[in-house]
């Protein structure tokens, strides 16, 4: 049995989390991920999962799958000093479970947030462009 996954607990570490408006959605998910001044400190994870998927039996079923997949995917791919946050949809219940994992690798290789990749972060959308006021005459 491996070591369990450090997990986020308190309200305030997921608001953290969800601030730094880094997050990627896929069909079975949604991630979100901030990284922290400390990056020698093992990654830390956070589920959480609305009232709109379901009950509490669906909603508690949600949070094991996706804790199911975070255990099988994010010890060998999730980058250290990063916070995570993962969110259940309602499609993660009917969604395989090869699927789920596909999509949280997905989800981490679209942040940019997946080990060994560097800290460069992409460039705006605009750079390289000219200003749409630049270079015109008015």
């Amino acid at each position: 049995m491996t070591a369990s996954i450090p997990r986020l607990k308190q309200r305030s570490e997921f608001l953290r989390v969800a601030g730094a408006g880094h997050k990627f959605a896929a069909p079975g998910l949604v991630l979100q991920a901030r990284p922290d001044d400390d990056h020698d400190r093992p990654f830390r994870v956070g589920f959480t999962v609305s009232r709109k998927v379901g009950n509490a039996v669906a909603r508690n079923r949600t949070k094991r799958r996706l804790r199911a997949a975070v255990e099988a995917v994010m010890p060998g791919m999730a980058r250290d000093g990063h916070d995570y946050v993962v969110i259940g949809r309602a499609a993660t219940l009917k969604r395989p479970y090869a699927a789920l994992c596909t999509d949280l690798e997905t989800a981490l290789k679209r942040l940019g947030t997946e080990r060994g990749k560097s800290q460069a972060r992409r460039p705006a959308k605009n750079a390289g462009r000219p200003a749409e006021n630049e270079g015109s005459a008015a």
